[in-house]
């Protein structure tokens, strides 16, 4: 009974636990670059001496989905989609660097330039200070042009290049903050060969109909534990009764 007990049990929390995944995923299907959770649900042996019949559920993460999303035309000059497997540098909490697909840039009151979960982006000697400006533009390469507040456009001048960088995504972890580090805890150098597309931005790639059926299974799986829990609990039941009857 206890064999059939814990593998309910097990069950039922490693369901909630996928459920939690796939609501994250749901949760940012409009967020710009996101780039969506993989895990799975696996058998797993019970080590030790007497227990090899046994085994358990264990949800496992098993990395993230680096597919690009699909790309959407805005028109808005600090909309930027990044090319390839590229990503574009940004400073964490922790004040150190992190990396990051979502390209909908804005120039923060304090005059720094940041993306729109508030991340400050990197550029050649750290986070990116705008001036007062009447224009930004962003170019393929993240050089940033800008005209001063009150300067005819032909006083264009470069300001700054965004720090693009092209990660080997094997060495990726993602943090609770969405954002991308080296599993080294090295910052990567820039990249050349990793573009911008102004005006474009990217979507998330999570799929929002495939997300609504896996929570619609992790549901039923988990309801079936509870199930399994409950008919656990009747024939203990029925065992005392009878138990209770022989003597």
């Amino acid at each position: 009974m206890d064999r059939f007990v814990y593998l309910a049990m097990t069950g039922a929390k490693h369901s909630l636990q996928a459920q939690q995944h796939t609501s994250h995923n749901l949760a940012n299907v409009n967020t710009p670059g996101f780039r969506q959770d993989l895990d799975q649900l696996i058998s797993q042996p019970v080590q030790g001496p007497g227990f090899a019949s046994r085994v358990y559920s264990s949800e496992t993460s098993i990395g993230h989905d680096f597919r690009a999303g699909t790309p959407m035309d805005t028109g808005r000059d600090l909309d930027v989609m990044v090319s390839g497997k590229g990503m574009i540098a940004v400073q964490g909490a922790d004040g150190n660097e992190a990396y990051s697909r979502r390209g909908d840039l804005r120039v923060s009151s304090m005059g720094l330039l940041e993306n729109g979960a508030g991340q400050p982006v990197m550029g050649e000697n750290g986070p990116v200070a705008i001036p007062p400006a009447d224009k930004i533009e962003i170019g393929a390469d993240g050089t940033i042009s800008i005209v001063p507040t009150g300067q005819p456009p032909e006083a264009m001048a470069v300001l700054d290049r965004i720090k693009l960088v092209e990660p080997d995504t094997a060495l990726l972890a993602k943090g609770p903050d969405g954002l991308f580090r080296q599993t080294t805890g090295e910052d990567l150098p820039p990249d050349a060969g990793v573009t911008l597309t102004s005006g474009t931005l990217e979507g998330s790639n999570v799929n929002s109909v495939e997300a609504l059926v896996q929570l619609i299974d992790n549901a039923r799986q988990f309801e079936t534990y509870v199930k399994m829990l409950s008919t656990a609990e009747e024939n203990d039941a029925s065992s005392s009764r009878l138990l209770r009857m022989q003597g």
